[in-house]
């Protein structure tokens, strides 16, 4: 009996067995239901920033327009004065967005868990309210959300199990396997065929998922290389249980027995090893209440501008030497007004040293976790699908790097520009947007 001939019987075994055949479906319908999910996430998020761009270059044109006009700024609010720095930078609507990506209709990650626009000011940060923690996916799951890693990561095992639990197992019950070893090939070579069988047929499964949820996206034409990772790592995900399983078979005795085994394995993977390294993690690193940055943006402020004009300017002119013999620090009528303004910039150093505490406290938390990638496959696995969709925790961090850098840069800019008493036209105004932009 050839392997071939093997694939065909197990076809005809599997195609007569209701139980089996309903399982294949119900994994397909959630994993495709998981990839309209993922792939409404990338649309809804893409849309979102073009209308917040479109709305952004309206907002802009209709302050160049006072320029065009020989105006200041609207004449319902006569304090602003777009011809000075500060103003002509606050009303720049100047935002910093990080684009999903298409593989997003495969994995979420933690896309949901993070804003993905943010408006660039002076007085902002990357841990602003707009910018943290709303829900994770584990709880959107209770309300009937899930993705298509969720579907890989924990129903394939489900649905292997349920595709092999009686191989070998019902031949030895009913005494048949000295005879297929007599008249066909040995038992390990017919069993590993069988299990071969369901591998090839759970990878095409899978493939056809993958290239479905491309054409959800923009997969291929703009990110094909995710396509060829997720492919990749599904097929090793794959393997790993097909392995374990198979050995668990090949040592079974009876169907319950193997269901049992294999179902408790599962178990321990899925649930039981990441549960305990949950709690191992939680306890060794608890949660970042954020304390730091609270009493930063509260409590702190409020002493640091409770301070003498003489402690502030000091701070400002260690901070900006730049600004000491500046043409408006050697003017006594504009310096109030000039250090008033760059107040924000000694905030965001505030700001800054407390969301080092934060972020500090989240990379141990990261490197405890990988710890036990060794023993903790559902973390690594599930981790390496957000890296490929762009939803990890790693890009997230990036994305709010580059916003500090920008709010240092934007806040640097205005500070020396008002120090040295720049005077803003629709040229200068237009600049401002050019270079303050990501």
């Amino acid at each position: 009996m050839s392997i071939l001939d093997i694939f065909l019987f197990e076809w005809k075994h599997f195609s007569r067995n209701p139980f089996k055949v309903v399982a294949l479906l119900l994994f397909l319908v959630a994993a495709a239901y998981g990839l309209h999910h993922g792939a409404s996430l990338y649309h809804e998020q893409t849309a979102t920033i073009d209308v917040i761009k479109t709305q952004a270059a309206e907002e802009r044109q209709k302050y160049i327009s006072y320029f065009d006009e020989g105006k200041k700024g609207p004449e319902d609010r006569p304090w602003i004065d777009l011809t000075t720095p500060f103003w002509a930078i606050w009303y720049n609507g100047i935002y910093h967005f990080k684009a999903p990506s298409p593989a997003l209709v495969y994995s979420i990650g933690q896309a949901e868990q993070y804003g993905f626009y943010k408006r660039v000011t002076f007085w902002a940060s990357p841990y602003d309210s707009d910018m943290t923690q709303e829900i994770a996916n584990p709880e959107r799951l209770q309300t009937g959300t899930l993705d298509f890693a969720f579907a890989l990561l924990f129903l394939l095992p489900l649905l292997l199990l349920i595709l092999l639990y009686n191989l070998r197992s019902a031949e030895a019950e009913q005494g048949f396997l000295p005879l297929i070893e007599v008249q066909a090939i040995s038992q390990n070579t017919w069993l590993l065929s069988r299990v071969a069988f369901y591998v090839a047929l759970l990878f095409v499964a899978i493939a056809a998922l993958l290239v479905y949820g491309a054409f959800l996206t923009p997969v291929f034409s703009s990110a094909p290389a995710a396509f060829g990772r997720m492919l990749l790592f599904s097929s090793f995900y794959l393997l790993f249980w097909s392995v374990i399983f198979y050995f668990i078979i090949r040592s079974g005795k009876s169907i319950m027995g193997n269901a049992l085994n294999m179902a408790g394995v599962w178990l321990v993977f899925v649930f039981l090893i990441p549960g305990l390294v949950h709690q191992w993690v939680s306890i060794k690193k608890p949660a970042n209440l954020m304390t730091e940055f609270i009493d930063a943006t509260r409590d702190e402020q409020e002493k640091l501008f409770n301070q003498p004009d003489s402690v502030i300017q000091a701070q400002l002119d260690a901070l900006f030497p730049e600004i000491v013999d500046s043409p408006v620090a050697r003017d006594s009528t504009k310096r109030n007004l000039a250090m008033n303004r760059s107040s924000s910039a000694l905030a965001n150093e505030l700001k800054k040293s407390s969301i080092g505490v934060i972020e500090a406290d989240n990379q141990t938390k990261n490197e405890l976790i990988r710890s036990t990638y060794w023993f903790n496959p559902i973390a690594f696995f599930q981790n390496q699908l957000n890296a490929i969709s762009e939803s990890h925790y790693d890009h997230y961090q990036h994305y709010r790097d580059q916003i500090q850098r920008l709010i240092d840069k934007q806040i640097r800019t205005m500070v020396l520009d008002t120090w040295n008493g720049v005077k803003v036209d629709k040229e200068q105004f237009l600049h401002y947007n050019k270079n303050l932009v990501p």
